[in-house]
């Protein structure tokens, strides 16, 4: 396989974009977990949106650090001679990536059961949710770690001698291909996966939008002489969380058309990768700032514990 460092040596802005990205994703993905750990010690027993968050903030921060190690030696060989460190990096990047999706989904649900009026049937799950919630998630880390098991096995070493069937991951790891069965396989799972979620992720969105927009329509006529309505905060807390899914939705389908682009065509093109790299670490770098700016706690606790010091 031709080396690939010459050609990647040329986009110096492309990787101090990539590592910026990768910088400030890592800082307030840090933040947003250290906060809810310290919620988490202050109640005691957080609530599933408060573990959901937590969760999503911890594969994030996982997700970029593996990726910074996998941007550097895209850039830059690190010379992992052992197929052991490269199946072992890409796999962790490739389950974050897959838990990513699956608890932006629990993310978009919960909020929609908690809003959702006691009248509705999906006001029972309030309750059964605080119970069963550790349950699902660990249900999710299992299936995933299942499914991208894909990666051990077709991951390795870049090999010193030339070979057109290897696709570039890093400059020290590459990628077989997988016989049509077990890639069929995989994919297909995967697929499901994927649109389950998204499919889950959308109807609870379109769901929150409804309640909103019913809302909206009650107060405006319960006070038709007044201006639009102060926005509550369950109401703010939708809405950012309804702005992440919009996010969500188009840097995964920026990610699917770039990566299945390379996986179709099995094409090493460095600016197809670079731009793939890029597109991949957008949802975590965004992810915190949008979480945060609703997160009325914390905006309250900063100023509290400073004037305690």
């Amino acid at each position: 396989m031709v080396k690939k460092k010459r050609k990647f040596s040329r986009f110096f802005d492309i990787r101090n974009t990539v590592f910026f990205e990768i910088a400030i994703g890592i800082s307030f993905n840090t933040i947003l977990l250290l906060f809810h750990i310290l919620i988490f010690f202050l109640k005691h027993r957080p609530k599933p949106l408060d573990l959901t968050v937590t969760q999503l903030a911890l594969i994030h921060l996982v997700m970029l650090a593996t990726m910074n190690f996998i941007a550097t030696d895209t850039f830059e060989s690190q010379g992992w001679e052992d197929g052991f460190t490269c199946k072992l990096i890409i796999y962790v990047y490739r389950l974050m990536r897959a838990l990513s999706i699956c608890t932006t989904c629990l993310l978009s649900v919960l909020q929609a059961i908690t809003l959702s009026p006691r009248n509705v049937c999906l006001a029972k799950f309030k309750y059964k949710s605080s119970h069963h919630y550790p349950y699902y998630l660990g249900i999710l880390w299992v299936l995933n770690m299942i499914l991208n098991t894909r990666f051990l096995i077709s991951i390795c070493a870049t090999p010193n001698v030339t070979s057109y069937n290897l696709m570039f991951v890093t400059e020290s790891c590459s990628q077989w291909p997988m016989s049509y069965l077990f890639r069929y396989i995989f994919f297909s799972l995967v697929n499901i996966q994927d649109i389950s979620f998204i499919g889950l992720m959308a109807l609870s969105s379109g769901y929150m939008v409804n309640l909103l927009y019913r809302h909206k329509r009650q107060f405006q006529h319960r006070h038709s002489t007044r201006s639009s309505p102060k926005a509550s905060p369950e109401e703010k807390a939708t809405q950012s969380i309804l702005m992440l899914m919009v996010f969500f939705m188009l840097m995964y389908f920026l990610d699917c058309v770039t990566f299945s682009s390379r996986a179709i065509l099995w094409n090493n093109d460095p600016i197809n990768i670079c731009v793939h790299m890029l597109v991949g670490n957008g949802y975590a770098t965004i992810c915190p700032f949008v979480l945060m700016s609703t997160e009325k706690r914390m905006i309250e606790f900063l100023p509290f514990r400073w004037k305690r010091l």
